[in-house]
């Protein structure tokens, strides 16, 4: 593989996984309670402790969508 074509690889990772951290922020935004019910229906949890879960799993995707994504897409548009 070339430079350029790992640019695009990670070109692309970045718009599709930055578009689905923004869709589940913007989903939990508008429709916590809806989110809740569905979840709280499979995994019997306290609101509380779900609200913590969901802030650590996006604290979480987001680090490893700017570590695995954004940090070698950048690096490669440097080299490249």
């Amino acid at each position: 593989m070339d430079i350029q074509a790992l640019t695009g690889f990670f070109m692309w990772c970045t718009i599709i996984n930055g578009g689905i951290l923004i869709f589940w922020i913007i989903i939990l935004m508008l429709t916590p309670d809806l989110v809740y019910r569905t979840q709280s229906k499979w995994f019997p949890i306290p609101r509380e402790t779900f609200n913590v879960v969901i802030y650590a799993f996006i604290g979480l995707f987001k680090i490893v969508f700017l570590v695995f994504n954004v940090v070698p897409y950048i690096a490669f548009r440097i080299i490249g």
